[in-house]
């Protein structure tokens, strides 16, 4: 993208509008299920703005080498893409605050050659990076350094380029450690073959005019406001992603495409009686019996969703095994876990105290809520909640409460688990939707808030 010399702009302050240089990645910004933007760079402006009670204009670019240009230019207030601070960038742009700490990690296909291991093996293994990114400048000191090793910049952004590994289009590229957490769940094969850093920030950057605005966002992100936003993003996006499991996630990509597109009517017409989303019934039903309709427990629990007897009698579900009437009970029963939890408790925690409760049963849920009170903690916040619960497995703690022993660890991983299905079904989905012409093109994973409440 070619720019044109642009005015340089009034400051937000003047204005009321702080203009943002971003782009689309499921670590920086995109559009969920029903278009509304998020995603943690989206999530931690906006706040920063609303302390300030200023509106903010987006202006999405593909790659970072577009973002940096919009940046020289002036075209916009601040970039907040997901970039490293390096003093490359210091000298051209104002530097405003990290908010992330990343490794710059070397990716490759797990099932192709010996992987280099050391940057010393490095000579003769293709490496492709997006243009005009940190990982150029990484590699070119690498070059300097180690004969016989070469890179090429790509203009494709470094999303795009670490597909094209999954799919053996390119040998490895080059990706920071929080991109490469969140790819490998949708691309299992993806290898980290070794770090080449010890530890970069991220941060945003501003025109080297916008100085004192600069030093305006550094104290926000610094005070007790910026740091309550940085753990809320921590939360919402990081915090379900456990442990790499390579045989769990290649099984959960193999079973979308074998198995999900026999059920997905089921849970789309789930959702329009419901409400509860047609990605987050499909999570929940993975997570239960991993689409299988025929699926039963040791304890007697059967079906996609594995309701128990008395559950599907409750609901009017004559066979469990039946997998049009188990997703549309499944589907009725978490609409009213979720329906009968207070409306002031906001998304996506509502959704996630849903779930809790699908597994855990309402009094259990109900229990812990009082126990939060009752040591000062938030029985509205997940986050709370996470610590919360397992203390329903405590003597210490759940002989005072009304339902007496759970095991309220169980929900705590139950939910963790299906946030990180979701991340990939929803991104799977979106996908076949596009493919179809039935989604918008800037269609994306959805972040965990449902259709009703």
């Amino acid at each position: 993208m070619i720019h044109e010399a642009t005015p340089r702009l009034a400051p937000p302050s003047e204005s009321g509008t702080l203009r943002v240089a971003t782009r689309n990645a499921a670590t920086i910004y995109y559009l969920d299920r029903h278009q509304r933007a998020v995603g943690p760079e989206h999530d931690l402006v906006r706040r920063f703005a609303a302390a300030n009670a200023w509106q903010v204009e987006w202006e999405l670019f593909e790659t970072t080498a577009e973002v940096l240009a919009a940046l020289e230019d002036g075209a916009v207030h601040l970039a907040a893409a997901g970039l490293t601070h390096l003093p490359s960038r210091d000298a051209r742009f104002a530097r405003g605050p990290a908010h992330t700490e990343i490794v710059e990690q070397l990716v490759c296909h797990r099932d192709d050659r010996p992987l280099p291991r050391r940057v010393s093996e490095l000579a003769g293994v293709e490496v492709r990076v997006t243009a005009a990114s940190s990982y150029s400048e990484r590699l070119q000191s690498l070059v300097n350094a180690h004969t016989g090793f070469r890179f090429r910049e790509d203009p494709r952004n470094t999303e795009t380029l670490l597909a094209a590994v999954a799919e053996q289009e390119v040998e490895c590229t080059v990706a920071d450690s929080n991109i490469v957490r969140m790819t490998r769940r949708h691309f299992p094969h993806l290898e980290v073959a070794l770090n080449l850093t010890a530890g970069e920030p991220l941060g945003w950057y501003l025109p080297d005019d916008q100085a004192p605005l600069a030093a305006q966002a550094r104290q926000w992100m610094a005070s007790a406001a910026g740091k309550t936003a940085l753990a809320a993003i921590r939360q919402r996006y990081y915090s379900h992603i456990g442990e790499f499991d390579f045989v769990d996630l290649r099984a959960l990509n193999r079973r979308i495409d074998e198995r999900l597109p026999r059920f997905l009517d089921l849970f789309l017409a789930a959702e329009a009686k419901t409400g509860m989303p047609a990605d987050l019934l499909a999570a929940l039903a993975y997570q239960e019996s991993h689409w299988d309709p025929e699926a039963v427990s040791p304890t007697g629990v059967r079906g996609i969703m594995m309701l128990t007897r008395n559950t599907a009698a409750s609901l009017g579900v004559a066979n469990r095994l039946d997998p049009a009437a188990a997703i549309d009970g499944g589907a009725r029963y978490l609409a009213d876990r979720h329906r009968r939890l207070p409306e002031s408790i906001p998304e996506p925690d509502r959704t996630y105290l849903a779930l809790a409760s699908y597994n855990l049963g309402r009094g259990h849920l109900l229990d812990a809520r009082e126990l939060a009170r009752e040591l000062g903690k938030n029985p509205d916040s997940w986050a709370d909640m996470k610590e919360v619960l397992p203390l329903k497995a405590d003597r210490r703690y759940y002989p005072r409460t009304r339902y007496g022993y759970a095991r309220g660890y169980e929900p705590v991983h139950y939910v963790e688990r299906i946030r990180n299905y979701l991340d990939v079904i929803a991104a799977a989905l979106g996908e076949r939707s596009r493919a179809d012409g039935t989604a918008p093109e800037q269609s994306a994973p959805l972040a965990g808030s449902p259709a009703t409440g």
